[in-house]
């Protein structure tokens, strides 16, 4: 793949903290748990630990942007947006996956 996450690392981020990712790369996905989760929190150890691997602004741009993601897919759900396609009757992508009735 030259663009995007390749298959093994997607399969590793179901469970990343075991996995062999990157300690940045792991620290990154526990904001990104955090900032999603039902009570989204960051304590002063937390911070502590995100500036072992991140500046302050690189905590704020990453934080911002999993925020912006979480809240714009969040609001796609609440408002059961779809591409027009689908709307139109034209299969979703990937259409050939979905189990055939």
């Amino acid at each position: 793949m030259s663009r995007g996450a390749s298959e093994d690392l997607v399969a590793k981020l179901g469970d990343y903290e075991r996995s062999d990712l990157p300690e940045r790369t792991k620290a990154a996905l526990r904001l990104a748990d955090r900032l999603t989760g039902a009570e989204p929190t960051v304590d002063e150890t937390f911070y502590e630990a995100l500036r072992r691997h991140f500046s302050d602004d690189q905590i704020l741009d990453l934080g911002m942007t999993i925020s912006f993601a979480s809240g714009w897919q969040r609001f796609i759900e609440a408002f059961g947006i779809v591409p027009d396609r689908w709307r139109d009757g034209l299969p979703p992508p990937f259409h050939a996956l979905q189990p055939r009735d």
